[in-house]
């Protein structure tokens, strides 16, 4: 290799795509994947939205409809749609233009560009800006933070004993963070846990946040795919934004990757909001986030931009959608309450309540890496090896048998330590 990159070295793969590698390469018949965030229907088939087909038929069947680049803060019909779902379509927020809205590559491309923001321009920590990220989390939350040269460090999220939120670590590590300092919050659907906190929960973390001036930074990717509605899975920011103080600014990040199924397409959008309107403020906030973006990819995509936008601005294709979510929400509900019934039936040791009180994509089962390791070994069952299952990969035809592969890798263990 050449002396000009003489440190440069060969990193794993990455986890999540490594174990898809796996699956794909392994060659048994019943293999069941519960590792990748994707919706499946209930034949584990890819399901493109009823909402999403017709929206492109009408767009494509638009005489106006081109290939030409959007601008550089994107599809206006698409950010403008996207910030009445995440606030409502009679948010003061928007009425008073306290928003600005630049269009992302989905979620990672939001948190990106947010990333990069701070690092050049907030100055509202006490010390060197930190984001608290919750432990655990979405591995890329680290990663995309830590690239953009900005320091990370942990609230207590999961309480692995009892399978519940530590609420009281929570606070605490708000209260001793150093003032002004980032939290990156999960909007709906915890990942990976599946555990979001009760709205008493919330009013007190986010008092907690004001009251010591930090900055919340909301992660949206699941809004109406947790609950199958998309106001219910809106309170967390909507509340947020409502007591917001007069000295603060919010940021989300927001994405329709997984409500709209739109993987691929990279459909997403960066709000920041501020406490009152000022033009200029607004002004500056959008330019930096322009020369941000324009550095980077110089403008959106827009197919998917374009797709979104028609099931968000055309009345029946959103009543449609909202059907949508509440298909794909009540199958992985479903799914939860079959995979502990079947657990129960077996008598699998532990408590499995816990997989029905989590809701969203994914299930922190509460399997250690050992297990998940037998798993995908002995049964070829895939997941995450912090035991962070995909519900939405589990159907009819296989929840019995991963039920059965569960039991088995269990009880293997717990004979194995009373040995």
């Amino acid at each position: 290799m050449s002396s000009a990159f003489a440190n440069l070295t060969i990193l794993p793969p990455d986890p999540l795509f490594g174990l898809s590698a796996r699956f794909k390469a392994d060659t048994r018949a019943n293999k069941v994947d519960l590792g990748i965030g994707a919706y499946r229907d209930n034949q584990g088939k890819p399901w493109i939205l009823p909402s999403v087909r017709l929206a492109e038929k009408k767009l494509h069947a638009d005489p106006t409809y081109n290939h030409e680049y959007l601008s550089i803060s994107g599809f206006e019909p698409f950010t403008s749609a996207a910030a009445r779902v995440i606030l409502g379509n009679s948010s003061p927020v928007i009425q008073d233009n306290r928003i600005v809205s630049i269009q992302s590559l989905s979620g990672t491309g939001a948190l990106h560009v947010a990333a990069s923001f701070l690092k050049q321009f907030y100055t509202g920590s006490d010390a060197a800006p930190t984001v608290y990220i919750s432990k655990p989390t979405w591995a890329n939350h680290i990663q995309i933070f830590e690239s953009a040269g900005i320091q990370t460090a942990f609230y207590p999220y999961w309480n692995d004993a009892t399978k519940s939120l530590d609420l009281e670590g929570y606070l605490a590590t708000i209260t001793a963070a150093p003032r002004g300092s980032i939290f990156l919050l999960h909007a709906c659907a915890h990942n990976p846990t599946g555990l979001d906190p009760t709205q008493a929960q919330w009013k007190q973390i986010i008092s907690s946040i004001y009251a010591k001036g930090h900055l919340p930074l909301f992660d949206s990717a699941y809004q109406g795919f947790a609950s199958g509605s998309l106001e219910a899975d809106a309170w967390a920011v909507r509340h947020a934004v409502a007591t917001q103080p007069q000295d603060s600014t919010i940021l989300i990040c927001q994405s329709f990757a997984k409500n709209v199924g739109m993987y691929g397409e990279r459909a997403g959008v960066i709000h920041a909001i501020t406490p009152k309107f000022n033009k200029d403020l607004n002004a500056a906030i959008s330019t930096n986030l322009q020369k941000i973006i324009r550095s980077e990819l110089s403008n959106p995509p827009a197919y998917g931009a374009k797709v979104v936008a028609t099931v968000l601005n055309t009345p029946e294709l959103y009543v449609q959608w909202e059907k949508d979510l509440v298909t794909m929400s009540s199958r992985i509900s479903t799914m939860r309450r079959a995979l502990k019934a079947e657990l129960e039936v077996l008598q699998t040791p532990g408590k499995w309540d816990h997989i029905v009180e989590q809701q969203g994509m994914f299930s922190f089962t509460g399997l250690s890496a050992r297990e998940v390791q037998r798993l995908e070994e002995t049964h070829g069952v895939y997941m995450v090896s912090s035991g962070r299952a995909s519900v939405a990969g589990l159907n009819e035809g296989n929840v019995k048998r991963v039920a059965q592969a569960i039991n088995e890798v269990v009880v293997h263990f717990n004979r194995q330590h009373k040995l």
